[in-house]
């Protein structure tokens, strides 16, 4: 995501960082770069016209006379002019009560019944909503059972009446949620390969019958800036609230994400950062921003692991730390935490810098983890509470177990140790950082 982009504006970011003032020379310089690094990345030409000229406006008004540092001050003013490109704030999830009616509309092939199940399993993890998926895509084969199976893999009901009228559907699912106690009702309606009147006409009639709180579009944002062409298409007959865009983990451009805000005032209120049902993320612009330009996403790493880890488990191990008491029991099950994050390789990009320390390329092997875990699962629980007491007999009984050898469970072993040290000496407070 935003791959090749970050690393050009980087790049052109850098000439500037050492300059002991800027001019309106030096700074043409590092405009024509992000210029080009944009229009590649598949912005609107008007888009990127008017980025550069705020940046030149803004780099060479009063704010950077009077820095210190003005190369860092130019870099913030293109992480500004990126954050308001891209909604300025974060536009949360409408929800109301007692229940919140949203429809999801899309061209076909956009991923919006997926979206629609990821979005069930979002509200209902994070908000603690009661979701109803509603099946009104009667047209394209197969889209009732896409949508039921997804259902059963959730555990989230599907309403559905088979190959009937959409707006009928619509309109008695809302009543059955009512009746059943559902406060989240998520209808998912019919693509079409192209925007056409048939399908928004269809789409009207939904709107004008339940009223729905919300009208999401799904994208894909494969389809670069022909996106904007069909949010405006949609637009223009139904009151959209926001924008999903989908498969931002493929080799999008990222062009689509800087160019919908601003030219179709459409908020961007979630991203599809994987296939997996939990792979739909709230969009943050400045959290984007910072990700593009290399300055890391903490607060998005801190989510994801408190979405995802065992607040117990971790308050355990902690204690353990600080008491040097941390055995390879507690290391195994901090492992299966970790595992829950998803790919590290993912996790690292997030930390600051990740692009300068050559980290953003990183590719770790799963089966590194899968062979570190059959290690530890190879030893008794004695062992794992003890490992001082594996000597050489033990040590090749664990390698034969696990189908490793003797060296990686020495590795594992000395690694583990070193890890105990750092510990010690973290919570003694005699740890000096390395630089």
């Amino acid at each position: 995501m935003f791959e090749n982009l970050g690393d050009r504006l980087q790049n052109a970011l850098n000439k500037i960082k050492g300059y002991g003032k800027i001019s309106e020379d030096n700074i043409g310089e590092v405009t024509r770069e992000i210029r080009l690094a944009l229009l590649e990345a598949d912005v609107n030409y008007k888009v990127v016209k008017e980025f550069i000229n705020n940046v030149k406006e803004k780099a060479l008004g009063e704010e950077v006379k009077k820095s210190l540092k003005p190369g860092e001050v130019f870099v913030k003013i293109v992480k500004d002019e990126l954050v308001d490109l891209l909604g300025k704030e974060d536009e949360p999830l409408i929800v109301v009560k007692p229940m919140t009616i949203v429809m999801m509309a899309g061209l076909q092939g956009s991923g919006k019944t997926t979206t629609a199940g990821k979005l069930a399993l979002l509200t209902r993890k994070k908000h603690g909503l009661k979701p109803l998926l509603v099946a009104c895509d009667v047209y394209r084969p197969a889209a009732i059972d896409q949508l039921k199976q997804l259902g059963k893999e959730l555990n989230i009901e599907v309403y559905s009446e088979g190959k009937g009228n959409p707006v009928e559907i619509a309109k008695n699912a809302v009543e059955y949620a009512k009746n059943q106690g559902y406060n989240y009702v998520i209808i998912d309606t019919a693509g079409r390969l192209h925007i056409d009147e048939p399908l928004m006409e269809e789409l009207q009639n939904i709107n004008e019958i339940v009223k729905p709180n919300e009208i999401l579009l799904v994208v894909d944002s494969m389809t670069g800036q022909d996106a904007v062409n069909v949010i405006t298409g949609f637009n223009e007959k139904l009151p959209l609230t926001g924008a999903i865009l989908t498969k931002l983990d493929g080799d999008t451009k990222g062009g689509a994400a800087l160019s919908i805000r601003h030219l179709t005032n459409i908020p961007i209120k979630f991203i599809g950062v994987s296939e997996k049902m939990d792979g739909l993320e709230a969009f943050y612009p400045e959290r984007m921003a910072n990700r593009i330009l290399d300055m890391g996403d903490l607060m998005g790493m801190i989510e994801k692991a408190e979405d995802l880890m065992d607040d117990e488990e971790a308050l355990k191990a902690a204690e353990k730390m600080q008491k040097g008491k941390f055995d390879l029991e507690d290391f195994l099950t901090q492992l299966n935490q970790i595992k829950k994050l998803g790919p590290l390789e993912n996790i690292i990009k997030m930390l600051p810098g990740a692009k300068k320390m050559g980290l953003n390329n990183v590719n770790i092997d799963p089966k590194q983890m899968a062979h570190i875990e059959a290690i530890v699962l190879s030893m008794t629980p004695k062992e794992r509470r003890n490992p001082d007491i594996l000597k050489a007999s033990r040590k090749r009984r664990i390698a034969k177990g696990s189908g490793t050898s003797v060296e990686e469970v020495n590795r594992l072993l000395k690694q583990f140790d070193q890890m105990k040290q750092m510990m010690k000496k973290i919570n003694s407070g005699n740890f000096k950082m390395p630089f």
